[in-house]
């Protein structure tokens, strides 16, 4: 489904894929409650409910998307009848998008080796840190409206040999993100409550919690400037800064604090320093491939 809502993206359609997706949430919802606790008929199948109303609802979103593009009312019609697999075009996609896979992947794991560290403190600082660094994970979605029209707007000017304008894209995209992400991390740094407090009153739970965003909530602004700048860059082509940038975000996260918690025996502050840290350099590396010129060199010859 997301590929098809990609190709509707790459048209410059926005808002047929959005209406899509926002009615498949709102048809998931009940079909889960549905099928977890066997309402109007249909079988209780327990927490097994929630992934079969997943498949079902992004069947039906998939379905409706596709049926939409082999209609002759589109700018891009596709005939299914001319379908045939193309070397060429496989290469094409997967010299961005192989490359590009391994941001998200190094963001995951990197949570995922966080959690192993913060475990070393305690049940309360795990369950805190898990309750802060879901945020982290919001915030990618926040990002992807914005980022998702960079891809299309910044490949289409890049394909014209208009990189400045491109450029200019980048730039306009990565503050909007930019101030997005940082005005929540920097409210929530102040009153990190707001966000905490809904999960757990725990006393523990809450400290660890709300030290997280405390120290790392004013970097959020570099994430959101990072993922924006990642998206523009797969419509660019050029994507290897950010992944590389991701590299560095996951060795200084993941290595600092492990240095800092088995090395140096330091407290929970210091690995979240050491997260932020990383968060900084993701957002300020991608920032500094595009000043110096990075999708100039990705731009065909005119």
């Amino acid at each position: 489904m997301g590929i098809i809502a990609a190709v509707y993206r790459g048209m410059g359609e926005m808002r047929f894929p959005a209406v899509v997706m926002v009615l498949g949430a709102f048809i998931q919802i009940p079909l889960s409650g549905a099928l977890i606790l066997g309402w109007a008929g249909l079988p209780q199948l327990g927490v097994a409910g929630a992934a079969v109303s997943v498949v079902v609802t992004m069947g039906l979103m998939a379905a409706v998307l596709l049926g939409r593009l082999t209609g002759s009312s589109q700018l891009l019609r596709l005939h299914l009848s001319r379908f045939a697999l193309q070397g060429a075009l496989f290469a094409d996609i997967f010299r961005v998008g192989a490359l590009a896979s391994l941001s998200p992947v190094l963001t995951v794991l990197a949570i995922a080796a966080v959690n192993v560290i913060v475990s070393g403190f305690g049940a309360s600082a795990l369950a805190g840190y898990g309750i802060a660094a879901r945020l982290e994970f919001l915030l990618i979605p926040m990002v992807f409206g914005i980022g998702a029209a960079m891809t299309a707007i910044v490949g289409t000017n890049v394909g014209a040999g208009r990189v400045a304008r491109a450029e200019q894209v980048g730039w306009t995209g990565g503050a909007l993100a930019a101030g997005l992400t940082g005005s929540i991390g920097l409210l929530l740094a102040v009153a990190p409550g707001l966000w905490v407090g809904l999960f757990t009153d725990d006393p523990e739970t809450f400290s660890a919690g709300a030290r997280f965003l405390q120290i790392v909530g004013p970097v959020f602004l570099f994430q959101g400037l990072g993922l924006a700048l990642y998206f523009g860059s797969q419509g660019a082509g050029f994507i290897q800064w950010p992944v590389f940038a991701a590299l560095v975000r996951f060795v200084v996260a993941i290595g600092g604090a492990s240095l800092a918690a088995y090395g140096f025996g330091l407290g929970l502050d210091a690995v979240y320093a050491c997260i932020a840290a990383g968060m900084l350099l993701f957002g300020a590396i991608t920032a500094s491939a595009l000043r110096l010129g990075a999708w100039r060199r990705a731009a065909p010859a005119h």
